[in-house]
């Protein structure tokens, strides 16, 4: 399933000059050198060491090729004159137990058994995702550089976990076979993952902490999941004792998925709502029909994959966000979420603020939250500062 390593670590890495002067960033820990800031060299393979050096060839950092992408070398280490590299078999194994070792820190896995064990470049290790479900590590490489270069990556994993995290499976996201199907904590609710075929296994993990954060606020109200997938928010405030939950979705089998996840937490299905329709659909019908409720989370799909979707992305939040509040009971909570990176936290708030308008309400600002703890960010990668969840309430 994983590919043997293109450049073995004893190798002497291929030196790469930059044309532009990057230093001073790359010192700083900026994770992506991109193809047309380097001097044109030689054709290297997929995951091949290299060692970046300055326009007057001094090393100033290590880090693996991609031929492809416009992202040509994902920095592992950089330094100054006279740094020395650490090994690099050492530094992965060192990295990976780091990585497992914060999120230990701070989840009882008897309590909560699914998490990111690694998120790429804020954990220091560029081009690869690993995610933790109840014994299962399911891998996502980005681009065939980081595929090439971290292979065989089964065994350090194992390494890693030793003694402290079971770990029975190590399947590649993109190489999934067979049914693999399992049943997971979190803050002592459970749900049903397909690791062979759900997207993101059936639990958006970055969304944890903005779950319980809802949950908190449920006990006794009316709450609307919108984009709500196999259920998580819902189910969540389900069992915090909400009056009623109501699960959107346009894919008939995540909520498939939701009724089971409620069942399997033993929840009343006759207070809660489970709708295989079109989010923009449903509230449209809802507002005809005059229904409302106490709290409605709107978690989208990206709406901007690229730069150039970001005009139209802001018009569709903006439709979203002026039909969620009209559905949104006065005094009650509007929850929106983008979990797009090129859609700025300024320019996201923006549509909320203008599509609340459109429907003739306020909105007034709590707080905006991010990811989950284990989806960490450095201030060298703002790119990595994907997820907005704005609270707000509505008058």
């Amino acid at each position: 399933m994983y590919p043997a390593q293109v450049t073995s670590v004893t190798e002497n890495p291929a030196p790469i000059l930059l044309r532009k002067d990057l230093a001073r960033s790359i010192r700083q820990g900026q994770p992506w050198i991109y193809r047309d800031a380097l001097q044109p060299g030689d054709d290297l393979p997929d995951g091949a060491l290299v060692e970046v050096r300055t326009r007057d060839g001094r090393p100033l950092a290590r880090g693996f090729w991609d031929a492809r992408s416009p992202i040509a070398v994902r920095v592992l280490e950089s330094g100054g004159p006279g740094h020395r590299f650490t090994d690099i078999e050492t530094l992965i194994a060192g990295r990976l137990a780091a990585a497992l070792d914060r999120r230990l820190d701070r989840l009882d896995l008897a309590n909560t058994n699914a998490f990111r064990w690694v998120h790429g470049e804020a954990d220091l290790l560029p081009g690869i995702h690993a995610d933790y479900y109840a014994g299962a590590a399911v891998i996502r490489f980005d681009g065939a550089g980081a595929r090439a270069f971290y292979g065989p990556i089964e065994e350090r994993l194992r390494a890693a976990a030793g003694s402290r995290l079971p770990l029975d499976a190590v399947l590649d996201r993109d190489q999934r076979g067979g049914a693999d199907e399992r049943e997971v904590i979190e803050d002592g609710v459970r749900f049903l993952v397909d690791l062979a075929h759900g997207q993101k296994g059936g639990l958006f993990l970055d969304q944890r902490e903005n779950r319980l954060l809802v949950a908190g606020r449920a006990r006794g109200k009316s709450l609307l999941n919108l984009f709500g997938y196999t259920g998580g928010f819902a189910i969540h405030a389900a069992v915090a004792c909400a009056r009623r939950t109501d699960t959107v979705d346009i894919a008939a089998p995540a909520i498939e998925a939701a009724r089971r996840n409620f069942e399997l937490n033993n929840l009343d299905l006759a207070s809660a709502g489970l709708h295989a329709t079109d989010a923009f659909d449903f509230l449209t019908q809802a507002i005809k029909r005059g229904e409302q409720w106490d709290i409605v989370v709107s978690d989208p799909p990206s709406f901007a994959a690229k730069c150039d979707a970001v005009p139209a992305a802001r018009q569709a939040y903006q439709r979203l966000h002026r039909l969620a509040a009209s559905v949104t009971r006065p005094g009650g909570l509007l929850c929106a979420a983008s979990c797009s990176s090129h859609v700025g936290r300024a320019d996201f708030l923006a549509t909320i603020e203008s599509g609340v308008r459109q429907a003739g309400r306020n909105w007034q600002l709590e707080a905006v939250y991010g990811a989950a703890f284990d989806h960490p960010v450095i201030a060298a990668f703002p790119q990595g500062d994907y997820l907005k969840f704005a609270v707000g309430a509505v008058s």
